[in-house]
């Protein structure tokens, strides 16, 4: 009785033991088969990216050959901003060179009629008196007549060559 009574306990713990394992192998089915619908909706928008990097590489390519075609049509005007930047830094050093030498011709003027840059504009004077010495200084007191009409003709020669360089 013992041993049908063991029988029984061991038939009985088998047949538990045999249904867990029936039910973990359906949950582990269950989740496998959950596994392989994942990885094939996974492959499926793999598939869709794919074409879409495909498509996006074409449609880089387009835009660069674009880009290129276009860069070739404005390299002739990078080149004639360079030429005018160019030709502008000519014209202003010619410009700096000729108002150096004007403002050369009148300081030698200036010093050879005798007028000191201190003497003719003091730092204390009020510009009234800067103006009446500047009057004075360039239409003369007696001797200084000639002087201040060399600085005159100087003057008139620069603005007919200012406005000749400007044509």
């Amino acid at each position: 009785m013992l041993v049908g009574i063991s029988v029984a306990i061991i038939a009985v713990a088998f047949a538990v033991l045999v249904v867990y394992l029936i039910k973990t192998l359906l949950a582990a089915k269950d989740s496998l088969e959950k596994t392989t619908q994942t990885l094939q909706e996974v492959q499926q928008t793999i598939d869709e990216l794919g074409y879409e990097v495909k498509q996006i590489v074409r449609h880089a390519s387009d835009i660069t050959v674009d880009v290129q075609h276009k860069m070739k049509q404005i390299d002739p005007v990078m080149n004639s901003v360079k030429n005018l930047g160019e030709v502008l830094s000519e014209v202003t050093l010619a410009a700096k060179q000729a108002s150096s030498t004007m403002i050369q011709k009148f300081k030698q003027t200036s010093h050879r009629v005798g007028i000191n840059q201190h003497d003719a504009l003091p730092s204390h004077s009020t510009a009234e008196e800067r103006t009446l010495q500047s009057y004075a200084a360039t239409y003369g007191t007696a001797g200084k007549g000639k002087a201040g009409a060399g600085w005159m003709k100087y003057a008139d020669v620069a603005a007919v060559i200012w406005q000749k360089f400007r044509h």
